[in-house]
């Protein structure tokens, strides 16, 4: 068993334009002041990082480090999460995911997903040369118009295009290998990969990759009514980066999982910060140091009623309290008898 690193905080929901969340610098210093030990970077905010210079400069990269350093933080992953996003869109969702890149490739989706295909692979190379092991993602999506079967779905449809989706993310796998580093598929509701089925459709397309893993994060379960704690028996191998993110699911006799279309605070199923919501945290925790997960506990802050700067506080404060110190003897050891072979053998009254 290994003892869970954290708390760490994901830096994305709380970047902006304003001090201290407009440069890597003061962020850091901020969060390091909530009481974190690592954050964990969104690769396409330049506000806090540069790209396109840590793919090329591993001088940018000791910089990057340095400064993470002097606010006594560590840097846990890098996320690719919008990237990722742009990897497979369909044609529904064009409009919707334009804003996630540049103008350049706007308005053309082969050009789009060329261009995030590279954005993926510079983070990757980025992430070796800030010794990293794993980076966050999202899979994207060609089949999620087409969830719930009405109309029937066409004989062949799923499978083409989860065929296509192995076949854009099996190079970004391979380019993963090169660096030594993890990809971990975001399961997540929006995403050809939001459970643990489709990630298994997706994992023996590309050969089950041993670069193909999980970001396990238990908000997006409870949303589906899915079994969060039997999923981490299940896939355990597999999970490499961990979100700590609260959800409720209170469904009405007006609404359940789809939402009826309301803003999130008016959803039956909605995220809250850390310990506001119906996770089982013990549970999780206690699974995760079982297996031997030594990967870090990152809080990613979603909540629909609760101020950003105050669910960051109480999350550093929520993880540091599940954090599991793994013992290094058994709580019986007082009452080792200190036998031995024969001993033994004399107590199963096999003599001789």
């Amino acid at each position: 068993m290994r003892t869970i690193k954290g708390p760490g905080l994901f830096l994305a929901q709380f970047a902006g334009d304003a001090a201290p969340f407009n440069s890597f610098a003061e962020i850091t210093r901020w969060a390091a002041d909530c009481g974190y030990r690592g954050v964990q970077i969104p690769t396409w905010d330049a506000r806090l990082f540069d790209l396109d210079r840590a793919a090329a400069s591993q001088d940018y990269c000791d910089e990057v480090k340095g400064i993470a350093a002097e606010a006594g933080l560590s840097i846990t992953e890098l996320s690719t999460h919008l990237q990722g996003q742009l990897v497979a869109v369909h044609p529904a969702y064009d409009v919707a995911f334009d804003g996630f890149a540049v103008p350049a490739v706007r308005g053309n989706p082969a050009a789009r997903a060329e261009w995030a295909q590279d954005q993926v692979k510079k983070a990757l190379t980025a992430s070796r040369r800030l010794g990293l092991g794993a980076m966050a993602t999202f899979s994207g999506a060609l089949a999620w118009p087409y969830i719930y079967p009405w109309p029937q779905r066409p004989a062949g449809l799923i499978e083409e295009a989860f065929d296509e989706l192995a076949r854009r993310w099996r190079p970004l796998l391979d380019h993963a290998e090169d660096c030594g580093v993890d990809l971990c598929y975001e399961i997540h509701p929006g995403e050809d990969l939001h459970d643990g089925i489709s990630y298994e459709m997706f994992l023996e397309r590309t050969g089950n990759h041993a670069r193909a893993c999980m970001l396990y994060d238990p908000s997006h379960y409870v949303l589906q009514h899915l079994d969060y704690l039997e999923h981490i028996d299940i896939y355990h191998e597999r999970i490499r980066m961990f979100h700590v993110k609260d959800a409720e699911l209170n469904p009405t006799g007006r609404q359940g999982v789809y939402g009826g279309y309301q803003s999130w605070v008016n959803r039956a199923g909605r995220f809250r910060s850390p310990g506001d919501g119906q996770v089982d945290f013990g549970g999780i925790f206690s699974k995760l140091t079982q297996y031997g997960f030594d990967g870090w506990a990152v809080v990613e802050w979603e909540c629909c009623l609760k101020h950003p700067e105050d669910g960051a506080r109480e999350g550093a404060e929520f993880v540091q309290a599940h954090i599991i110190r793994v013992t290094e003897k058994a709580f019986d050891d007082f009452a080792d008898a200190g036998t031995d072979r024969a001993a033994n053998r004399r107590m199963l009254g096999l003599e001789g």
